[in-house]
This record gives structure tokens, C-alpha cells and sequence, in this order.
């Protein structure tokens, strides 16, 4: 635990002079007003490794299951209508032309238009509330899906599906930032967006196995597929009403002695800060969406998403032109190895990232492997390479999104701040997404050349932004070297330095 050497009041002045580190109680740490660290970014508190340690096996244990399963069923209810589309979805309720990408362009619409303000409110009620009724509702809306009988109708309930999901991938990032260290939160992040990867997979079977059934209820056929899905995903919901602790202070499974441990951890990380969760104010806010690197980042995973959304959306239909001799439900089964090989690396470079503390050099290492994929699609017809080009895909892409979410939060300071920069990036990362419904057209199968190619276009682009963003980190940080903390802090009040975020001159980008 924390070494009680000296009064914090009057050390932390000594320590503005010869930049030493000084221990301090963590109790006081953790109390609202008392900062972690001194003007110059440097901890105050010495922590136990071992009891760190023991604090974070706990936080998995405890926090990690619940928004995991959560999103494991959230990506399952989007991504669901691509399995129901090669199983009848289409002919049964009329389709024909574009309507399946409008429909799928009308969920990405009120995704885009909710994320932020969804955000802004589990910033502002809770996490432990909000991310539990967002589940709910998107449960509800993709029961809903198993009894749709025409456009309009499909139309509408993607509508809502889309508003309600909105807020649950940046809510969850968001959440975990209250409880993690910048190192820790990149790992922690893919444990639950590896269920991307995992709910195609999942999904999958799940569909093939939803499918040889004759009926559940009064349905039949692809509805039985939302129908369950659906239903799974509400019982997860009222269960994560009661497991989903909103932060430290809260956690009747922590003691005193952790719960203070659990904010004086991450408050050490956090330069100019008295609290881990301050009151919601807009310059604040605005400190987190003007950040260079949160836009650099947000426009790298916003290029993503138009890979990752029109995967799983395109999938089915990408195997079936592989392999347009299979059975139906072999098709489905087809989609799942993919998959699999990418939630092995959606845990594994993340995993990386944490042990190094680096984020974006793995945001770099995650293009090569997907511009080759491509170009194979592109450049031969051999149904047995096609179908080997889905490996490298998966292999790197879902592991941006861990990563990039990791990188917005760890070059912010404040937590409100927080709650804008990452609402901002999966915001990016949904425009993306909204691209991605248009990017696998009915006139360009069964080789989708401008699918492929614009795919790869974007890859080669995410490369360049990433090299581009990590030297100019590099050379900022020596240039605020330079500055002189205390000539610029000179009479400022407490609050005007918390609200100057990563523009405090002690601030360094976190590569």
C-alpha cells in the first residue's frame, strides 16, 4: 500500500522545487480536491505492486464479464440480419435493388446522431444505469426485427436498434476508463470488443443452429434467428442491472482500503487533477474533442469501420460467392474460422500494446495484413485463396478498436473530457460504418472489385495517418520540453489548470 512518510500540504512544495516524488496516504489521494500529482506530471504516491496487482485481478473478475457479454449481443443483434439475409430475409419482405443497404443505412444513421449525446448521459447518470438500459433496448427492438413484414416496417425497427446501441461500445470504453491505468486499458478493452470477432463467429452457429429448428412461437424460419438473439439479449440486460457496478466508491465487493487504492491509481495518471470524477462542464468537453491526436485517431478507426461494419455485414455474402454450391447453413459455418483467428488477435496485440505501453505502433501493425488480404480479392478468382484472404482481414482489423479507444482516452486528461474524446472517436468510427452499407453493391458481385478496392484504398490510408500522427507526437512532446510549467501556470486557480487538460504544459502525448 501506500508509504505514510510525509504530509502531502507541504512536501508537494518541496517537490515543485527539486521534482523528487513524493509518497503520500492514499486515503487523502483518493479524496475529492487532493491532487496525485505535482505541476510537473510526477506521482505522488508510491503504490504496492502486489496489492495493484490484487485490486486488478479483482476489477477483471468483477467488471470485465458483464460488458462483455453485453457487447458480444449487441454486435450478435446488428450484425444478425446479414445471417438472415441468406435465409430468406430479403425475398420474404419484399426487397429488391438497394433496399437491403437502406435498411442498413438507416440503422447507421441514428447511431451516428445518438452516440454523442448517449454518451454525454452515461457521463451524467451513470454508467452502471445507462449501458444496462441501452442493452435492454436494443434487445427489445431485435425481437422486434422477428416480426417485421415489409420495408417501412425493417426500416423502423433498425432505426431504433441503431439509437439504442449508439452509446454502448463508447459507454463501455468510457466505463472501464474509470477503473483502469492507461497501460491496463488497451487489454481490457479488447476483452470486450474481441466479442466483435466472436459474435461473428458466435453468430454464426448460433444461425445455423437457430435454423434447423421448424419454429419458436409463431415464427419460423430467419425470424426465429432475431427472435432469440433478441431474447438472450434482454435476459443479459436485467441481470447487468444488479452486477454493473458504476465506479470505486460504489463497489460493495471492494474494501475501504481498495476503493481508495482504485482512485488514487488512476488519478496519479492524470496531471493538474484533484478528482477522478469531475462535474461535467462543457470546456471540458470541448478539451476532448479538439485534442489532434483524438481526431487523428477518430478519422484512423472511422476508415476502420468501413472494413470492420461491412465484414460483418457482408460476410454470408462474400462466402456464399465462394462457395455458391453449399447448403445454406454451410455457408454460415464458413463465416466462423475467420472469426476466430480474429478474436485470437484481437486479444493478442492489444495484450502487446499493454505489456509496452504503446499504442501507436500496434495501430500501425495492423494494416499490413489487411492491404495483402485485399489485394488477393483483387487480384485472383481462386475460390481457395478468396476464402484464405478473409483470415488476414479478420487477423488485424477488430484489434483497431481496442486500440484506438485506448489511445483517445490515454491522451486526454479529465473525465469528462474522456467521455467526449471517446464518444467522438466511435462516433468517426459509425460515420464509417455508415459507409460501409454502400460499399458491397448487388451490381458489383460476385467479385465486388469496388467493395475490395475502396477497402483497400482506406487501409493504405489508415497507414499514413498512423505513421504521420506518431512523428508528430514525437516532435510536440520535444517541443514542450521547452516550456516552463510554472511561468505558465503562474496565477491560474486550481480550476482553470484542471481545465486546461492536455494543453496543461506538463502534459506529454502518450504514443
Amino acid at each position: 500500500m501506500a508509504e505514510d512518510k510525509r504530509d502531502i500540504s507541504s512536501e508537494s512544495e518541496k517537490a515543485v522545487a527539486d521534482h523528487t516524488e513524493v509518497t503520500a496516504d492514499q486515503h487523502a489521494i483518493a479524496e475529492r480536491g487532493h491532487a496525485a500529482t505535482d505541476i510537473y506530471g510526477n506521482a505522488l504516491i508510491h503504490i504496492d505492486p502486489k496489492a495493484e496487482s490484487k485490486l486488478r485481478t479483482k476489477l477483471d473478475l468483477f467488471i470485465v464479464p458483464t460488458v462483455s457479454l453485453l457487447y458480444l449481443f449487441c454486435f450478435i443483434d446488428r450484425a444478425n440480419i446479414g445471417n438472415a439475409k441468406i435465409a430468406g430475409f430479403e425475398k420474404d419482405i419484399g426487397l429488391e435493388g438497394y433496399d437491403y443497404n437502406i435498411v442498413l443505412t438507416v440503422f447507421y444513421i441514428s447511431y451516428v446522431l445518438f452516440e454523442m449525446p448517449s454518451n454525454i448521459l452515461c457521463k451524467w447518470l451513470g454508467p452502471g444505469w445507462v449501458l444496462p438500459a441501452l442493452s435492454l433496448g436494443f434487445g427489445i427492438a431485435s425481437v422486434a426485427m422477428a416480426y417485421v413484414k415489409n420495408f417501412s416496417q425493417a426500416c423502423g425497427v433498425r432505426f431504433v436498434l441503431g439509437a439504442f446501441e449508439a452509446g454502448l461500445m463508447p459507454g463501455i470504453a468510457y466505463y472501464l476508463s474509470r477503473w483502469y491505468r492507461r497501460a491496463e486499458l488497451t487489454f481490457r478493452l479488447s476483452l470486450y470488443i474481441v466479442m466483435a470477432p466472436l459474435a461473428g463467429a458466435f453468430g454464426g452457429l448460433l444461425a445455423s443452429a437457430i435454423l434447423t429448428l421448424d419454429h419458436v412461437a409463431d415464427v419460423s424460419s430467419w425470424r426465429m434467428i432475431f427472435l432469440i438473439e433478441g431474447i438472450i439479449t434482454c435476459g443479459l440486460s436485467v441481470i447487468a442491472f444488479f452486477t454493473l457496478t458504476d465506479r470505486p466508491e460504489t463497489a460493495r465487493w471492494l474494501t475501504q482500503e481498495e476503493k481508495d487504492l482504485a482512485i488514487a491509481r488512476i488519478k496519479a495518471e492524470r496531471v493538474g487533477t484533484t478528482e477522478v470524477l469531475d462535474k461535467m462542464d462543457w470546456k471540458k468537453l470541448l478539451r476532448g474533442i479538439s485534442s489532434p491526436v483524438v481526431w487523428a485517431t477518430a478519422i484512423c478507426y472511422g476508415l476502420n469501420n468501413i472494413t470492420v461494419q461491412g465484414l460483418a455485414f457482408f460476410a454470408p455474402t462474400i462466402v456464399r460467392t465462394i462457395y455458391p454450391d453449399k447448403t445454406t447453413v454451410m455457408q454460415q459455418l464458413y463465416t466462423v474460422p475467420p472469426y476466430v483467428v480474429g478474436g485470437f488477435f484481437t486479444l493478442m496485440l492489444p495484450l502487446l500494446s499493454w505489456r509496452f505501453d504503446r499504442r501507436q505502433i500496434f495501430l500501425i501493425a495492423t494494416t499490413p495484413l489487411v492491404i495483402i488480404g485485399f489485394s488477393m480479392f483483387l487480384g485472383t478468382d481462386n475460390a481457395n485463396a478468396r476464402y484464405g484472404a478473409c483470415f488476414l482481414l479478420t487477423s488485424s482489423l477488430f484489434a483497431v478498436g481496442p486500440i484506438a479507444n485506448s489511445q483517445v482516452s490515454a491522451n486526454v486528461v479529465t473525465d469528462t473530457a474522456r467521455s467526449s474524446a471517446i464518444g467522438l472517436n466511435v462516433m468517426a468510427g459509425n460515420i464509417g460504418g455508415l459507409i460501409s452499407t454502400w460499399s458491397y453493391l448487388p451490381h458489383d458481385g460476385p467479385d465486388y472489385h469496388i467493395g475490395n478496392g475502396l477497402n483497400l484504398a482506406v487501409t493504405c490510408t489508415i497507414f499514413l495517418v498512423t505513421i504521420a500522427t506518431l512523428l508528430w507526437m514525437k516532435w510536440d512532446n520535444k517541443r514542450r520540453e521547452a516550456r516552463h510549467v510554472e511561468e505558465e501556470l503562474a496565477g491560474m486557480s486550481e480550476q482553470e489548470i484542471r481545465d486546461l487538460d492536455w494543453k496543461h504544459p506538463a502534459f506529454r502525448w502518450k504514443p
